[in-house]
């Protein structure tokens, strides 16, 4: 996976970015809409997107500004745990990129990126019941809000493409 456009990159990290990872899951606002994770599930999260980009064409990647190369977030494309034949993207942008057009971008690209795979499944994502900027971008893209999704540890926004 690569994107750049006059606004954004998405791009493989670098091993040497743990440190520049790690920091996006620091702030409180940024995680309230995320599941738990101590720092050294977040440090295992980056381990496992540098093995995968051996693996094939799923995976995290970092999103950077095309402008400064600041970075923004990250973002990931898999295969979703609970529809073994269903392609999940998702995202997670630092706090002060919100509400700029940022997230509506990386949206696309990860949708044009699935739809490029051709390999015939849907393409879901599911949000915090709460997140509404971020259920609103989906929606912007073409997303439908299906049914909540219930899960063990709680109920979340289920959307699919198209």
């Amino acid at each position: 996976m690569y994107y750049k456009n006059d606004t954004i990159i998405i791009r493989e990290f670098a091993p040497q970015e743990l440190d520049l990872f790690l920091s996006l899951f620091e702030n409180e606002n940024v995680t309230s809409f995320l599941p738990y994770k101590s720092p050294e599930e977040y440090k295992e999260m980056f381990a496992k997107a540098l093995a995968d980009y051996q693996e094939g064409s799923l995976g995290r990647w970092g999103i950077f500004n095309a402008q400064n190369n600041d970075f923004i977030g990250m973002c990931v494309v898999r295969i979703f745990a609970d529809n073994l034949n269903q392609t999940e993207i998702g995202y997670v942008l630092s706090e002060n990129y919100w509400g700029k057009g940022v997230a509506t971008v990386v949206c696309k690209a990860l949708v044009d990126y699935c739809l490029s795979l051709d390999n015939h499944q849907d393409i879901i994502a599911i949000t915090d019941l709460h997140n509404i900027g971020s259920q609103k971008v989906l929606v912007k893209n073409g997303f439908i809000r299906i049914e909540n999704l219930v899960r063990e540890n709680g109920e979340v926004a289920y959307f699919k493409f198209g």
